[in-house]
């Protein structure tokens, strides 16, 4: 444990060393990553606590709004728990008036377990939304897939994670101009969402039938 942690967390503990406050953050974890190399990179840190595990600690003071960002997030976090922070960063970013760099983008950092080192998952047009707040409209042609730890529920059918891709292929064989929105359980660990994540970008759906616009619920 302490090999992994020390080896996907190297960036986290250097940039606290000189604090006095050193922090550790483990990364979620990857099968496999497209992507292993970003340049022109800033960090940002969502920190979970373990002796009060209500806690969420954001550092963003290294952030520079013209490069491409890196958002480390502890994976024992829930999605209620770091989706805030994660809109807080977005926003920041959305909103700045100055200093903007179109070209830059935002990416969640992984440990990639087919290489033992870093993998990045891209989130910049992803817009997050709380049910109870917030939730958008759905288009006609929208269907809502809703994602708890313990099953996935498509059109008051249940499925099991194995059956996710095969069920949404479905779904598109008898309606092509079918999207899907997906809902998150807001107990769900950010561990589970990224694996998730994972699921669906390595499948072969095309990309445009996923919204980018994803649901935490209560």
């Amino acid at each position: 444990m302490k090999t992994k942690i020390y080896l996907v967390l190297a960036l986290a503990i250097l940039s606290f060393w000189s604090c006095s406050n050193n922090k550790v953050i483990e990364l979620p974890e990857l099968n496999s990553s497209n992507i292993h190399e970003i340049l022109d990179v800033s960090p940002a840190y969502i920190f979970y606590n373990p002796s009060e595990k209500d806690s969420v600690e954001l550092n963003r003071k290294n952030l520079i709004s013209t490069t491409n960002w890196l958002v480390n997030v502890d994976k024992r976090l829930t999605m209620k728990q770091a989706i805030p922070k994660i809109q807080f960063i977005q926003n920041k970013k959305r909103n700045a008036e100055m200093h903007k760099n179109e070209n830059a983008k935002n990416y969640f950092t992984c440990h990639d377990l087919s290489i033992n080192n870093l993998g990045f998952i891209e989130f910049t047009d992803v817009y997050y939304y709380f049910s109870a707040e917030q939730k958008p409209t759905i288009d006609q042609n929208v269907i809502e897939v809703f994602i708890d730890s313990k099953a996935i529920t498509i059109t008051e059918k249940t499925l099991q994670k194995e059956e996710l891709i095969p069920g949404l292929k479905s779904i598109l064989t008898s309606n092509a101009s079918s999207s899907f929105e997906m809902q998150w359980d807001s107990g769900l660990s950010f561990q589970e969402y990224i694996s998730y994540k994972e699921l669906l970008i390595n499948s072969d759906l095309p990309k445009e039938v996923i919204s980018k616009k994803e649901v935490v619920f209560n």
